[in-house]
């Protein structure tokens, strides 16, 4: 059943259905495709970090780039603040151009950045042109997030939503344990010289084949028509719902009680976001640095120094610990991809807390079982993924919460706002839990650290029980109205009263 086209007021505004008009699609190929094609930014950001992380020991060598250990560990560094400086820059342009246009550039910046380093020239003298390229790198992964991340949300049923979106996120891990393999093949089976580039070059030549797939996905409906694109966002709906009645037959019909009034707002640039999100959605806001502040605190402290602990603690040598760190990937892996849809069913409030807060006793238990020496190498591992299945769940729904809860017309740029504050605690965590580690005689120190990482997963946890958006099944529009929508009524806007934070919603 085809629905109307949008049609213009007296006015001069847009009266539309786009946003009923995807949240009533049942899922087909056409989501399926999407999800692939979109979603490889996750594995491409955890396949570079890890191979990033195992190569770095054969960069100190003569016969690749003579690095020191100290200008190796800055190559995770720079990756990073690429990462920040993508995330700020593209999140810009994917709410002032549009998410597919975004979507293919970023994911072009990424696969030049990534094949310069594997073209890194040999000698000490070009690490700064290592670290240039690890900065382009990361500043197309930075921006996919934020492009991507807004796509999805924008074009997945309401129903789906978040597992979709957990389920994404989640596959940063099949990154890593990619990325894992990768390397243990390139160093142990390539000359030393040549490995490491083999490895850098694998992310790459998976960006050519994503763009490839990518090429024929719609821009988002729902951007175009809040921007005032109405045909051309009738022409991508169309597209969409042809594509699904291909595989599906006839589809539901559209609830006309749906139908939004719209009058495009202009582009509205960081300082203006935040007056927006402090002044309407100040617990909201709350939530979302909360969410994405504590996760990021614990995975990069944890991730970034699990191999030290390996080492230095456990006496595991250095060529074992991949394997060690296969078992951690599969656990963060599990966590999204098995109770993903719980999030969608019992609710993102109590989902959201349950991770956070359960993550963080368990490795409140974990630090007292490590203090008293009860484990080892092996249990360790079994300890940290069975942690980290549910931390990697509630992380997963962190980016979820900040790409959901705030206008459209602003998500990408708030996404790259909350992501960059979350690399910065994460950075000082990987830090903070480095010094720590020490030489490994003082487990006591890194117990507090990790006293520290679980108090903060149970902030965290606390925060989403008085203020998360109860966001399950429900249209955007409805979690958070447009600035563009105009004349609808106050009862249809989702309101969350003392949890959620919204008193007025902007444009009301």
């Amino acid at each position: 059943m085809r629905a109307a086209p949008q049609t213009a007021t007296d006015s001069g505004a847009i009266r539309s259905l786009i946003p009923a008009r995807i949240d009533r699609l049942p899922w087909s190929r056409f989501h399926t495709r999407m999800v692939v094609a979109l979603g490889v930014a996750w594995v491409l950001d955890g396949l570079e970090i890890t191979i990033a992380s195992n190569v770095g020991p054969d960069l100190t060598l003569k016969g690749t780039l003579n690095m020191s250990a100290g200008a190796v560990a800055d190559i995770a560094t720079w990756y990073l603040i690429g990462q920040v400086i993508g995330a700020l820059f593209f999140g810009q342009l994917s709410d002032k151009l549009g998410r597919r246009n975004l979507f293919m550039i970023t994911l072009a910046v990424y696969l030049i950045g990534s094949g310069l380093t594997a073209a890194t020239p040999a000698g000490g003298k070009w690490f700064i042109f290592l670290y240039a390229t690890r900065v382009l790198a990361g500043s197309g992964i930075g921006g996919e997030y934020a492009a991507i991340n807004s796509a999805i949300d924008e074009m997945i049923p309401a129903r789906y939503r978040g597992r979709v979106d957990l389920a994404v996120n989640g596959t940063y891990w099949a990154g890593a344990f990619l990325g894992t393999i990768v390397t243990l093949i390139a160093i142990n089976h390539i000359e030393t010289k040549l490995g490491w580039r083999v490895a850098y070059l694998v992310g790459p030549v998976l960006a050519l084949v994503i763009i490839y797939v990518r090429r024929n996905l719609p821009e988002s409906p729902r951007w175009q028509i809040m921007h005032g694109h109405a045909a051309e966002a009738e022409g991508s709906i169309r597209e969409i719902e042809e594509d699904v009645a291909a595989s599906k037959g006839n589809l539901p019909p559209v609830d006309r009680g749906q139908e939004l009034e719209i009058r495009p707002t202009e582009n509205i640039g960081y300082l203006a976001l935040l007056r927006t999100l402090f002044r309407y959605y100040p617990s909201r806001s709350v939530l979302g640095a909360a969410l994405m502040i504590t996760q990021s605190f614990l995975y990069n402290a944890i991730f970034f120094t699990y191999g030290l602990v390996l080492e230095f603690f456990f006496h595991v040598r250095t060529g074992n610990t991949p394997y060690y760190f296969m078992a951690f990937a599969v656990g963060n892996l599990a966590g999204p991809l098995t109770i993903g849809r719980l999030f969608d069913t019992i609710g993102r409030r109590k989902m959201i807390s349950f991770t956070y807060l359960l993550s963080g006793v368990l490795l409140i238990i974990t630090a007292q079982l490590f203090k008293a020496g009860s484990l080892n190498a092996t249990t360790q591992t079994l300890c940290w993924s069975v942690i980290f299945f549910f931390a990697s769940a509630g992380a997963s729904a962190g980016y979820l919460t900040v790409s959901e809860v705030f206008p459209l017309e602003v998500r990408a740029k708030a996404i790259a706002v909350f992501f960059a504050i979350a690399q910065c605690f994460g950075f000082a965590g990987s830090h903070l839990y480095g010094h720590l580690i020490g030489n490994g005689h003082d487990p006591n120190s890194l117990y507090w650290g990790y006293l520290l990482g679980a108090g903060a997963m149970i902030i965290g946890g606390l925060v989403a029980v008085f203020f998360a958006v109860d966001a399950e099944g429900k249209a955007l529009e409805d979690v958070a109205k447009p600035l563009s929508v105009i004349g609808k009524p106050a009862e249809a806007i989702f309101r969350t009263g003392q949890h959620g934070g919204l008193g007025s919603a902007p444009g009301s």
